[in-house]
């Protein structure tokens, strides 16, 4: 993604889907999400989510060529309803560190509610190869999206883009830390409010900022 570039969601790269595809498909993500939640990772059966979301299981290959495509963009999914969730109740911090790591730890807790959901999904990101790149770069974009708008940032600097992408690694990897009961929620919420403190460090306005020109450093 060019740094210059602002992030987008979008549902595919593919073709836009007609109403009644855009139908199927939905089925079959709450189809996914519904079994993972049930059972994890294992839990989800390609012909299970098909006879699930009433769809042949040749249909089904046709949108997901295999389970770990399947449960990275029922991942992408979740965040895209996450995102609506947290646009009708924006996070109250008063600085855009303090609103990025609300929001990242209210998406945290909603995935705290389905502990075998979510190991499903951040297992298939695991797992996905050159393949899946597409639907682990929908995850990626809609990550981003969502630490942007709790930013209030529409034409992000390439230092707050890097910043941004940072957080979403340390948010990563503490879901992974925490599914694999290596860290406690207390940790997880250390972690994420301490690396969200690069967002005012790549702050333009911000002194400290070594891009800023009123940084004393530069005035030696």
């Amino acid at each position: 993604m060019p740094a210059q570039a602002k992030p987008e969601a979008t549902a595919r790269t593919s073709p836009p889907l007609t109403e009644r595809q855009a139908a199927r498909r939905r089925r079959i993500l709450h189809a996914s999400a519904q079994l993972a939640s049930r059972g994890g990772f294992d839990a989800v059966q390609m012909r299970e989510v098909a006879e699930s979301s009433q769809v042949a299981l040749g249909t089904l290959y046709r949108y997901f060529p295999s389970k770990v495509h399947l449960l990275v963009a029922t991942m992408q999914d979740q965040l895209e309803h996450m995102h609506g969730t947290l646009r009708k109740k924006p996070p109250g911090g008063e600085s855009a560190a303090e609103r990025v790591a609300e929001t990242l730890m209210r998406a945290f807790r909603a995935l705290q509610r389905e502990p075998h959901l979510a190991d499903a999904m951040v297992r298939a990101l695991t797992f996905a190869d050159r393949s899946v790149s597409p639907e682990v770069d929908q995850v990626s974009r809609q990550t981003t999206v969502i630490i942007l708008d709790a930013m209030g940032l529409e034409n992000p600097t390439p230092e707050q883009l890097s910043a941004v992408r940072v957080i979403e690694h340390t948010w990563h990897s503490a879901l992974i830390t925490w599914l694999s009961g290596r860290a406690s929620i207390a940790q997880v919420k250390i972690d994420i409010e301490t690396v969200c403190r690069l967002i005012d460090l790549t702050d333009p306005e911000n002194p400290e900022n070594p891009e800023n020109p009123e940084n004393p450093e530069n005035n030696g």
